[in-house]
């Protein structure tokens, strides 16, 4: 068998790639030398701009298979008959550190996965966590900011996170999540995975409703104390992507089974908390978990630049039967995440393989562009409505339309009977064993006590007692231990 010919970008064969072109023998290189300058070119530009969060990923491919009829909440063909299976793509994140952190950190994860559906892809943008920090958009450059490294010192600065988070009392019941026992999973097969925000379905009949995605990891959760994660760290900084790239090698193929909990729209309104309240979970007491489905991962990417690094995300990429709910943060997701995609990979991202539609075709009127693979021919017109069969709406909604009234402005989120930022985070607090709140009021005493203005840390200890007396008690008495050593 011949061997294949080394070319040029432009397909020339290179008949030397060990020795670049000098003028003489042991003379300075020429300008002419066409293959080296290409290389450092294209060197060069290997890189593209990371994410400005959830940099560092891994990602693997699947497929989500129907175990349960839902139909009586959606309309959604993919999630339309028991047996039907969906090839999926996922990304799994940490979400403050840039593409060279290490994985066994203490940090939310992200949980983004791609239905590649006959209807288009489906994106679902979500965390390892139920909740989140804040409630509303406008606050979230601010909370990144503080939670990044510091542009003088370079580290990420306890007195940053925690100023931050003083005067963000909603940031309350999260904080209890990421520094209790699951704020470092043991791998990203060993966590549960959260739609996080509130999305709309649609049935056939016109019926809307609320609902909130979990994904239950089949491998159970398990996830690791501060000191076996240091010292995770420092064997193996990519522990998360060599268990998961493994895994899947063996054959051992990591699977979630989806549950959803089901609002019905009309009782929104009047629901005790803000339904629409990203800090806040819906009580299962209140609307229990209907089995879905299964995800099942079952494929390695073969390049992790063009697939996991590329790989793009949008929760405004809907189906038919499913589409937004007035949650603030993700109105807000909806066009900061394409947004971000268009800095980073071109307006064109969609054409590439991990993010085009495998189970349909995209057929629109976007033309041009940076990188531009999709122009049409002579016959296709780039204007629409046209009279040459181009395609054309089809005048069937995606969801139900969302109610709207009052008046524009700046305005609060509205208040419901039983909304406040401490109850939940109280009661995650009180279903804690004694183990478990040791734990948890050690984690966060350890960053606490780390701030150097008094003031940042009563308010942060105030938030604390506010969700439960013992739990602010015990905060406040590690925090001063800690200070006084």
């Amino acid at each position: 068998m011949s061997k294949r010919v080394l070319t040029t970008e432009s397909g020339a064969p290179v008949a030397d790639n060990q020795n670049s072109a000098t003028a003489g023998v042991g003379g300075p290189l020429l300008l002419q030398d066409q293959h080296l300058l290409e290389k450092l070119a294209r060197f060069n530009r290997e890189r593209i701009p990371e994410r400005v969060v959830h940099a560092r990923g891994s990602g693997a491919y699947g497929y989500f298979e129907v175990t349960d009829d839902i139909t009586a909440f959606t309309k959604a063909n993919f999630l339309g008959e028991v047996g039907k299976k969906t090839e999926t793509f996922i990304r799994f994140s940490t979400v403050a550190d840039s593409l060279g952190g290490a994985d066994a950190v203490r940090d939310p994860r992200g949980f983004a996965l791609k239905f590649y559906t006959e209807e288009g892809n489906y994106d679902l943008v979500g965390n390892n966590t139920p909740v989140f920090f804040i409630k509303d958009p406008i606050k979230f450059p601010d909370f990144i900011h503080s939670q990044k490294r510091d542009p003088f010192t370079g580290k990420q600065e306890a007195d940053n996170v925690w100023d931050f988070w003083a005067h963000a009392p909603e940031a309350t019941h999260q904080i209890t999540w990421l520094m209790g026992d699951r704020g470092i999973p043991a791998s990203y097969r060993h966590m549960n995975g959260y739609g996080s925000h509130t999305y709309q379905w649609t049935n056939e009949a016109g019926e809307a409703f609320f609902v909130k995605y979990h994904f239950k990891t089949n491998q159970g959760i398990r996830s690791l104390s501060a000191d076996q994660a240091a010292e995770l760290v420092g064997k193996d900084a990519n522990s998360h992507q060599t268990d998961l790239l493994q895994a899947i090698e063996r054959g051992v193929n990591p699977s979630w089974t989806l549950y959803v909990q089901v609002m019905p729209a009309a009782e929104a309104a009047d629901y005790r908390f803000n339904p629409f309240d990203l800090t806040k979970v819906w009580p299962h007491s209140d609307y229990p978990l209907q089995r879905v489905g299964r995800l099942v991962l079952d494929r390695n990417p073969e390049n992790v630049f063009a697939e996991v690094e590329q790989a793009a995300f949008s929760p405004n990429n809907f189906v038919p039967g499913i589409g937004p709910s007035p949650d603030k943060m993700l109105q807000g997701r909806l066009f900061a995440y394409a947004d971000a995609h268009r800095y980073r990979l071109g307006v064109n991202h969609t054409l590439l393989p991990v993010n085009a539609p495998k189970a349909t075709t995209a057929q629109n009127y976007g033309r041009d562009g940076a990188m531009a693979l999709r122009n049409g021919s002579r016959h296709d017109k780039n204007y629409e409505p046209n009279s040459y069969q181009g395609p054309a709406q089809t005048d069937a909604a995606l969801s139900a339309p969302l109610a709207i009234h009052g008046w524009t402005g700046t305005h609060e989120a509205p208040q419901h009977t039983k909304d406040d930022d401490f109850f939940q985070a109280g009661e995650l607090y009180r279903l804690m064993s004694e183990d478990e709140k040791k734990r948890l009021v050690a984690n966060i005493a350890g960053g606490l006590s780390q701030v150097s203005r008094e003031d940042v840390i009563e308010k942060n200890l105030a938030h604390f007692a506010a969700a439960d007396a013992d739990y602010g008690k015990r905060v406040a008495e590690a925090v001063n231990a800690l200070r006084e050593d």
